[in-house]
């Protein structure tokens, strides 16, 4: 599930700390598709009712696949590797050529 998270996170879809109401989940879709929170919020709603029941399924699983904003920003970054040698030999120190 993290994976999931991690994905959501670096497309940015997450739950903001900011404008919730519920979850932040459609402020969190609001914010990626460049909406304000209410008409993401309205938006939502009436996509829901175009097919009955599936407010139920919907939302809670996107509450759980959603990552929570401050939980992303607080998370350290992830170690990264050191910087690979160089492929191929290695050239022999040459010094400079004089000057004429």
């Amino acid at each position: 599930m993290n994976d999931i998270r991690d994905k959501f996170a670096h497309q940015g879809l997450m739950r903001p700390r900011e404008g919730r109401v519920l979850a932040g989940v459609c402020a969190g879709l609001g914010r990626r598709f460049g909406l304000d929170p209410w008409p993401a919020r309205l938006l939502f709603v009436l996509i829901l009712l175009v097919i009955p029941g599936s407010q139920i399924l919907i939302y809670p699983i996107l509450w759980l696949l959603m990552p929570d904003e401050a939980r992303v920003v607080a998370a350290p970054p992830a170690p990264s590797a050191p910087p690979a040698p160089p492929a191929g030999p290695v050239p022999p120190n040459v010094p400079p050529a004089p000057a004429v």
